[in-house]
């Protein structure tokens, strides 16, 4: 709706400023086509050049009168022609070398009056005073034009500028409603698709009735729709066949692999075969269990990517929780090379709500993590901690650590099962993968750095009110 305010505003400003455009250009018209003749004082055309060959007309010692050479050369240049009508008589006492013949010497009265504001055969006439008696002039055929009858009231003369405001009124209301009723149509045309394009980022179903002024529009936006939930049918089957063919090959897996691992520690054990051959059946042994960890987490990636993992929020005391899993990790760690420091206290490690198993899970993943990049053994260190509304679990060794080139891939190239480019570049596994889920669904994130001791450091940021944990 904001975006349809913005271009109703947008026309309305276009609207306005082109109303005042158009005023001034039009007064800036009006001006020039209307404006005073600059050479009325020059000619003999109009009233001012009839007030000036008045002037011109110079009374002789013997009674009559005579035209100066600027008055004479004036009706030269305008192709005017003139004659002095004596007071009384009605007679012509003087006229122009230029009179035309059919222009008469005697006027009367009534004619005068007539001639004075018309047309004596067609020659529109201006006049002006000579003492006692009239200048008429005569001015070329269509040189001018002649109001024949009083026209205006001298009140509607004065009301002239609350006339013309009204007029002016008029004319914008008049331009306004053509203008809503124009746009009313591009508004109903508009609205909905603007609805429809907002709607489709939050995947509803988006159809748009195909009418109006926005036709094609409106069936593209409906094209556009049946695409996109056509493409995410298709995704999400995608994404089913994959998560089933997971979990259908984690469980074709176990049993064959239970066999093994069970063949293999029984030919470990016993003791009428040679310590080669026993030996190999406990490497066979250690890569099945290795094997079988891989598999459940395969399983668990696959199911927290569409989260088919349920989420057992409970009361946690996180610090109860890094001794379970220090403890655990140091019972499988026979030879002592992986000494474990666990620094927590109770303030920090209770009162957290959160799935037990998978934060344990989590922390056995990191464990794990170090004792595999680090063969000849390394010390770990295991704390919790309190920051700005959150928790924070931080697994730390003092192992070889990694360059900035493999910290940089950790935190910017996605997994492979994440991944619709390359495969075979060389990610992190499914171990670290696994973390950030099991982060990601208490609200929180996960940071790869490098360790205090020059190692390798993973911080686990939890959310201590995860807001999405009902919508997993």
């Amino acid at each position: 709706m904001k975006s349809i305010m913005k271009l109703i505003k947008r026309f309305a400003v276009t609207l306005i400023f082109s109303l005042a455009l158009l005023l001034i250009l039009n007064i800036f018209l009006l001006l020039i086509v209307f404006r005073p003749d600059a050479g009325t004082e020059e000619t003999a055309g109009g009233w001012k050049g009839a007030a000036k060959l008045a002037e011109y007309l110079t009374l002789q010692p013997d009674g009559g009168y005579e035209m100066q050479e600027e008055g004479t050369a004036m009706l030269e240049r305008s192709g005017s022609w003139a004659v002095l009508i004596q007071d009384g008589t009605g007679d012509v006492i003087w006229h122009s070398e230029n009179l035309p013949e059919e222009i008469q010497l005697h006027y009367s009265a009534a004619e005068i009056s007539w001639y004075t504001r018309g047309y004596v055969a067609d020659y529109p006439t201006t006049t002006a005073a000579k003492g006692e008696d009239l200048l008429m002039v005569g001015n070329p055929k269509e040189s001018y034009w002649k109001d024949m009858y009083p026209t205006f009231r001298l009140s509607t003369v004065k009301n002239l500028p609350r006339t013309m405001l009204l007029f002016f009124g008029a004319n914008l209301a008049g331009v306004f409603l053509i203008y809503m009723a124009v746009t009313s149509g591009i508004l109903r045309s508009v609205k909905p698709i603007v609805q429809g394009i907002q709607a489709l980022p939050e995947g509803k179903d988006v159809y748009v009735k195909e009418k109006g002024l926005l036709l094609d529009l409106a069936a593209a936006l409906n094209l556009v729709s049946e695409k996109l939930r056509s493409q995410e049918y298709e995704l999400k089957k995608k994404e089913q066949a994959r998560a089933d063919w997971i979990s259908g090959v984690s469980h074709d897996i176990r049993t064959p692999l239970s066999m093994v691992m069970g063949y293999a520690a029984e030919m470990e054990e016993d003791a009428k075969v040679s310590e080669e051959i026993r030996q190999k059946a406990g490497i066979i042994r250690m890569q099945s269990v290795r094997m079988k960890n891989l598999v459940n987490d395969l399983n668990l990636a696959s199911k927290l990517e569409y989260h088919m993992q349920p989420v057992k929020m409970e009361a946690v005391n996180l610090a109860a929780l890094l001794r379970e899993a220090a403890v655990y990790f140091m019972n499988l760690d026979m030879e002592g090379k992986y000494p474990v420091e666990l620094a927590a206290s109770g303030s920090t490690g209770g009162d957290f709500c959160g799935d037990k198993e998978l934060l344990k899970r989590a922390v056995n993943n990191l464990l794990l993590n170090a004792q595999l990049h680090n063969p000849a053994g390394c010390h770990i260190w295991l704390r919790v901690s309190e920051m700005e509304g959150q928790r924070c679990i931080t697994v730390e060794d003092d192992g070889k650590g990694v360059t900035e080139e493999q910290l940089k891939k950790l935190r910017e190239t996605p997994h492979y099962m994440l991944s619709s480019g390359d495969a075979q570049e060389q990610r992190h596994g499914l171990g670290l993968l696994i973390v950030q889920q099991i982060a990601a669904a208490h609200g929180g994130r996960v940071e790869f750095g490098h360790g205090e001791k020059k190692g390798f450091r993973v911080d686990i940021f939890l959310d201590c009110n995860p807001k999405n944990i009902d919508e997993i």
